[in-house]
């Protein structure tokens, strides 16, 4: 029979542990992000639209030579809005650099060809949700994937990747615009 101290020792423990898994993902490191040309402009996204096609397709994710706290998923995909329509553009990976001397002898190199075996003209159609797009200067870093937040944000809605709506937002308004679509998100079987 356990006595009250050590079942509250084990339950501090349990409480320890959980804590420390359950948050790894909240002290992440800040993440490369995605890109996409937009109306001319390339952009980072704080969205990883190929996630979703990674989800269905795991044996299709590339496989990276090098490990990096900063690029969890492994690449670094790159996207463009023509016509309305999302289409993937590249697939890059990192790579150890031989040839090169120092500490940092990593390069980038495309994987489009292997992960989509030579298909020209990709459209993302498998991609429903808002693509996030930040700019100007950062208002507050934070040291986690894309928790950083900017000065203003471009909101771009998909349906099976076409283009549906655009939002402009400076950073105050964005916030309480990701606050509605996280309350929204708590309703979801996927929340629970």
């Amino acid at each position: 029979m356990d006595t009250p101290n050590l079942l509250n020792m084990k339950r501090l423990l349990l409480t320890i542990i959980f804590t420390l898994f359950s948050g790894l993902k909240v002290f992440a490191t800040a993440q490369f992000p995605d890109k996409i040309n937009y109306n001319g402009k390339e952009y980072n996204l704080n969205s990883n639209p190929l996630e979703v096609y990674f989800e269905k397709n795991p044996n299709k994710r590339p496989k990276s030579e090098v490990r990096s706290s900063a690029l969890w998923r492994g690449y670094v995909a790159t996207f463009e809005i023509i016509d309305n329509q999302l289409f993937l553009k590249d697939i890059e990976i990192q790579y150890r650099d031989t040839t090169s001397k120092g500490s940092n002898n990593s390069n980038w190199k495309s994987v489009l060809n292997e992960v989509f075996d030579d298909q020209k003209n990709i459209q993302v159609d498998w991609y429903t949700g808002l693509l996030v797009l930040p700019q100007g200067k950062v208002v507050n870093y934070v040291h986690m994937g894309y928790g950083s937040t900017y000065q203003h944000y471009t909101i771009l809605e998909l349906n099976k990747g076409v283009l549906t709506q655009e939002k402009q937002f400076k950073s105050k308004a964005y916030e309480k615009f990701k606050e509605k679509q996280f309350q929204v998100f708590k309703q979801t079987e996927d929340y629970n």
